[in-house]
């Protein structure tokens, strides 16, 4: 199943292989600069079906850094043009971008908030920092609720701009919508929090304005974090009964990883440990879903799919110590996939 193609909306995907979605914390200004070039145009010479661009703010308050890319203004858009454009032409690879808000955990550098004077002031649903010695975040107003909604809207203008063939929407690990979605970082009183209704409504606004800039040639996937690991915080029932919601929507598959809202969760690391959560997503909600964490073997990604755990492996810190891991799983499944023909002569089974 690794090397069976998988369609969203008019994308088909090659395989089933996918780069996650790393910041490189390497921009100045939010904009890819040649790195970025090399480090994306590298997996797509790999044989990686869908490559996904780091998370990228909507806005300057958006980013995690200083040095996180960003995607809102045109030149942002120009630089990562240059790279998408390289994809399509070198590879089968499709690619993608996360549009995210870092929200309260924003102008950071180390995991460590920085002043004000050389970062931002931030911004959340509730007046409640991630870490108890960081500054009070801004609490956003309905009206500016609003705004961040046309923040999503117009950075996916931009992404189709630049050629992107999916969007993903960062609703995970503790960033500004996984901050209104958990009643552990949300206890507003309007229409954006308390009931699990409410609490959705920021991240539902956001699906369908973004999907009014996107046609069948673009597809629209949300990574979410099945549970906060926190006792009354989000859980992977809350994440099962959002998914329903989100396929209403048009979302073409979630994106399934976990924690990052709440400091201090405890939580239990093991090869394939958030898997159980994407199968559980897939099989109750009846949804496409990718798998993520600590992924590292091509056998362990074939059973994930094997099973209908999940119809998408997203491999992360293994294909930054290996860039060819699917074209290399190819040669050890006797399967087909892109190589370039400049490395033709390396192409070998054995």
């Amino acid at each position: 199943m690794l090397y069976s193609p998988i369609q969203f909306r008019n994308v088909e995907l090659r395989n089933r292989w996918v780069m996650s979605p790393m910041c490189m914390y390497s921009c100045e200004n939010g904009l890819a600069n040649d790195f970025h070039f090399v480090h994306y145009g590298s997996r797509a010479q790999g044989g990686t079906g869908l490559i996904i661009v780091e998370a990228t703010g909507v806005e300057p308050r958006g980013r995690i850094t200083n040095h996180c890319m960003g995607i809102w203004n045109d030149e942002q858009t120009e630089k990562l043009k240059k790279i998408v454009d390289f994809v399509h032409q070198n590879s089968e690879s499709k690619i993608g971008i996360q549009l995210a808000h870092a929200g309260r955990k924003g102008s950071t550098w180390n995991n460590i908030q920085i002043p004000v004077e050389e970062g931002w002031e931030t911004v959340a649903p509730s007046p409640i920092p991630y870490h108890p010695t960081e500054r009070i975040p801004h609490v956003l107003t309905a009206a500016e609720i609003k705004e961040q909604v046309q923040h999503f809207k117009k950075a996916a203008k931009r992404a189709l701009e630049a050629g992107f063939d999916v969007i993903e929407i960062h609703g995970a690990h503790g960033y500004l919508i996984h901050q209104f979605l958990s009643p552990l970082s949300n206890i507003r009183t309007d229409e954006y929090g308390g009931s699990f209704e409410n609490r959705i409504r920021f991240l539902l606004e956001i699906v369908d304005a973004v999907n009014e800039e996107l046609n069948e040639s673009t597809a629209l996937f949300v990574r979410i974090s099945g549970t906060e690991y926190a006792e009354n915080g989000w859980n992977i029932e809350n994440s099962v009964e959002l998914a329903k919601i989100l396929k209403d929507h048009g979302v073409d598959l979630i994106d399934v990883s976990s924690g990052g809202n709440i400091h201090g969760a405890k939580i239990s690391v093991f090869d394939g440990y958030q898997v159980p959560f994407a199968s559980e997503v897939k099989n109750k909600a009846e949804v496409k879903t990718g798998a993520v964490g600590l992924i590292t073997k091509i056998k362990q990604a074939e059973e994930i799919l094997q099973k209908g755990d999940a119809d998408l492996i997203f491999v992360a810190r293994e294909i930054l110590r290996n860039p060819y891991i699917a074209v290399q799983g190819s040669f050890e499944m006797n399967e087909e996939s892109f190589f370039p023909h400049q490395y033709l002569r390396a192409k070998i089974s054995s």
